[in-house]
């Protein structure tokens, strides 16, 4: 499978990829759980059907030494016991704040309160921040086609900077 547009060597696709890369470092940066971020982004990757982001998204979180299986049973949270409760709220802000044409009003109140009880300010910003960014790297290597499979963990930090 081809992509349509590579969008990693055009030169105004890489200058905003930079940009990007930079607006993720402040959120790598921040004091939201490093498992979190990635637990968040592969599973709004996995309901966005980005096979690109899934991929990232699991080798780094396995490169930094997340668990196989909770890996594994990231689509599947609701039915495992391997997440924490305040994990369990993210992913639960995740689906309803990817899924929002499911839903008139985003995220429910309820996942709200639930992710306000185990993360502060700083990390519910973070969290918000985290996956306003990830839906829109979704949608662009969707749209773009990006093949998955060839991502090595790590290979877009020398784009922030």
């Amino acid at each position: 499978m081809d992509a349509r547009i590579d969008l990693f060597t055009n030169e105004l696709a890489a200058k905003f990829g930079r940009r990007f890369a930079n607006a993720a470092m402040v959120i790598h940066g921040s004091p939201l759980p490093k498992a979190t971020q990635e637990l968040v982004s592969l599973r709004a990757s996995q309901i966005n059907g980005c096979g690109f982001c899934t991929d990232m998204h699991t080798k780094d979180a396995a490169a930094a030494g997340e668990d196989p299986v909770r890996l594994n049973l990231v689509a599947a949270w609701r039915d495992s016991t391997v997440f924490t409760e305040a994990e369990r709220a993210a992913l639960a802000f995740a689906e309803e704040g990817t899924r929002l044409a499911d839903a008139h009003e985003g995220v429910s109140d309820e996942t709200w309160a639930r992710v306000r009880a185990h993360y502060d300010e700083d990390q519910v910003a973070a969290l918000v921040c985290l996956l306003a960014l990830v839906n829109a790297a979704n949608r662009m290597n969707v749209v773009a086609r990006t093949p998955a499979g060839s991502y090595e963990p790590g290979m877009f930090a020398a784009m922030a900077g």
